[in-house]
């Protein structure tokens, strides 16, 4: 059994759920086989199955008719409703990302950093394309996202970790795969203020990030989301601008953080 840093032991059985929830949410809408499970956990087969037959009377693990295929359960919904309810940071943006959203009539997202990812917590659509899917509680890198390479670009300046893999994986043909290149871009966007995703995590899509420095670490961000066929100069720069104004408001309405140095 493992230790962590703070003296205090790991609980293998409790790990293990976390880990085996963990994977099951990542396969989004790809549910799982009890084989599948017990190798990615590198599990026995046993100590899995009994683990999932709990999950699933408690709610967090469903299956299907035939009860071989196992997915995420309604109870782990009903947590993350809960975190998005009461988180504080979020109760404030919510309500201007759905202003900007109107103003400019663009997709506006907020969103968390999660290790290397982002998650997002907050979507308001556009009303000219809407998206089949909601966003809200997916995950992608932090590299190739507007909203990510904000927040690594202020960690960069400011000596923090900055969570970038050693293999990248492109998303797009314009993701930035080598590592140079993206540190290069992350002190481009430190000198600019805000991160530009030109279509690489998406094709046909770019993105304005701009991180919320209201915490220190950084973890927070906001991001829109423009087809490129709808941009020229005039427009983008419109949209930052606006993007710009939301920030500093977002940033003065939020909880006082007072661990944090002066940001601005």
């Amino acid at each position: 059994m493992s230790q962590p840093d703070n003296g205090v032991r790991e609980v293998k059985s409790a790990a293990r759920t976390v880990e085996l929830l963990e994977l099951l949410a990542s396969r989004q809408n790809r549910p799982a086989r009890l084989r599948e499970l017990s190798d990615a956990l590198g599990a026995p087969r046993s100590s899995v199955y009994a683990l999932i037959r709990t999950l699933v009377e408690h709610g967090w693990v469903r299956t299907d008719g035939t009860g071989t295929l196992y997915s995420v359960g309604i109870r782990a919904l009903l947590a993350g409703t809960t975190y998005l309810d009461t988180d504080p940071h979020l109760r404030i943006a919510r309500s201007h990302i759905n202003t900007l959203s109107a103003e400019l009539d663009e997709t506006i997202h907020f969103g968390r950093l999660d290790g290397g990812d982002i998650v997002y917590l907050a979507t308001k659509e556009s009303s000219r394309y809407l998206r089949p899917f909601s966003r809200v509680g997916r995950c992608l890198p932090a590299f190739s996202t507007a909203m990510g390479k904000s927040l690594l670009a202020v960690r960069l300046g400011t000596g923090q970790e900055v969570p970038i893999p050693e293999v990248i994986t492109p998303l797009t043909p314009k993701t930035l795969v080598d590592r140079d290149a993206l540190r290069r871009d992350l002190e481009l966007t430190r000198e600019r203020g805000y991160a530009i995703d030109d279509e690489e995590n998406y094709v046909g899509v770019m993105c304005f990030g701009f991180a919320l420095r209201y915490t220190s670490p950084v973890n927070d961000a906001i991001s829109c989301s423009v087809p490129v066929g709808n941009l020229d100069e005039g427009r983008a720069q419109e949209i930052v601008l606006a993007m710009e104004r939301t920030r500093r408001a977002i940033e003065q309405m939020a909880p006082a953080d007072l661990s944090a140095p002066d940001l601005a």
